[in-house]
């Protein structure tokens, strides 16, 4: 097992852990789960052989609470595969888009779950500049640069680390090269996914650098909170802690203007539904939010509710933005492991972030990790039913 230096995890206790294989059909995306199997389920993780990719082995962890909320998440990309909570009547489904196996993930999908680095969302013509010198990223994304390139972080095979005390947790690590991507420095990285018995899942992201670099981590997971893949997110009411907004140019670049969302279809800072204003945004949501905070301490930011399934999701951060997606891309060619086919707004993100291309917008929080310091954001995902 490797350990990062201050951020050691206490050794894998043997009689804590179940190991019991996790099978292909036990991770359905966004379907019914048979609610009498995940009441049975003991608390604790569980560890399944996933196959092999770049001749490393791959894993699926399943992390378990004492309610029987499970939450699944590989080593392959940092990715949650499955979120297994239960609705206002009791019935257990998956609440974000995955597959049930490596192969969907090896296709390449749209980061569904995915750890997101070295930065999450997009940098202008894929370059940026500091400290006197340019940087030229891979553009992957017409001219641009988008969530760390061709082989980000969520392509990348990550070493683990799990552990059972008064909670489970999942910790992962990888160490990003000098110049991968074109990124300048060798950048240590911790990814720990903790599940508590509030049914919340805590992810907290820890890194270091030999180098200036820049770097901006996230979670890319999309939410289904209704439990079934075959209804969009339309109806669903979003809550969001922010005031403002950062608008974005023709190729979803920011444009440096941080602008008031009252008065706009951009206003979530009352419960609205998502379709009621989503025509007048050419294309869908796909925009940073910022959200409103005196300090840098853990901040409720979004609350998405769902009146069929009764389940609400809570999502609190440390971090500046969060960037709310409605699945526009998403088109049907993507097919659920029931064979449900994925169309466009059938799922929502809420990434937790530094505002996209920072690097190139002086006025906006800085994403510079300098050598001796430590990146350190925390992002909580809470799920209830009302």
């Amino acid at each position: 097992m490797k350990h990062l230096a201050g951020y050691t995890m206490a050794p894998l206790v043997a009689a804590a852990l179940m190991l019991a294989s996790c099978g292909n059909n036990d991770n359905k995306t966004a379907s019914t789960e048979k609610t009498d199997s995940a009441a049975a389920a003991k608390a604790g993780i569980t560890r399944a052989d996933w196959g092999e990719t770049d001749g490393k082995k791959v894993a699926l962890y399943t992390l378990t609470n004492k309610n029987g909320v499970q939450v699944k998440i590989s080593n392959y990309g940092g990715t949650i595969t499955s979120f297994l909570a239960p609705d206002k009547t009791g019935k257990i489904q998956n609440i974000v888009l995955g597959f049930d196996s490596l192969a969907g993930y090896l296709a390449k999908p749209p980061y569904f779950g995915a750890t997101i680095g070295r930065y999450g969302n997009r940098i202008g013509n894929a370059t940026f500049k500091l400290n006197g010198t340019a940087y030229k990223l891979a553009a992957n994304n017409g001219k641009n640069h988008l969530h760390g390139g061709i082989k980000g972080f969520d392509k990348q095979v990550w070493d683990a680390d799990a552990t059972v005390d008064s909670v489970s947790s999942l910790t992962l690590h990888y160490v990003s090269k000098d110049g991968e991507e074109g990124y300048p420095g060798t950048l240590t990285v911790a990814v720990r996914f903790t599940l508590d018995d509030d049914n919340a899942l805590q992810i907290d992201y820890t890194a270091t650098t030999d180098k200036a670099t820049v770097l901006n981590l996230t979670n890319h997971s999309y939410w289904n909170i209704s439990g079934d893949a075959g209804n969009v997110i339309l109806d669903e009411k979003l809550q969001l802690n922010a005031d403002h907004y950062t608008p974005v140019d023709t190729s979803l670049i920011t444009t440096g203007e941080i602008k008031a969302v009252k008065g706009t279809p951009f206003d979530f800072t009352t419960a609205e539904k998502i379709g009621a204003r989503i025509g007048q945004v050419p294309g869908g949501y796909d925009h940073n939010f910022v959200l409103n905070r005196k300090d840098s301490s853990m901040q409720l930011a979004a609350t998405v509710t769902d009146s069929i399934s009764g389940r609400k999701l809570e999502v609190f951060t440390t971090e500046p933005g969060l960037q709310f997606y409605t699945g526009n891309f998403l088109d049907g060619t993507i097919k659920t492991p029931a064979g449900v086919a994925i169309q466009q707004h059938a799922a929502l993100c809420l990434e937790t972030q530094h505002y996209p291309d920072s690097p190139n917008k002086p006025n906006f929080p800085s994403v510079v990790l300098e050598p001796g310091k430590q990146y350190h954001t925390v992002t909580k995902y809470k799920i209830s039913a009302q």
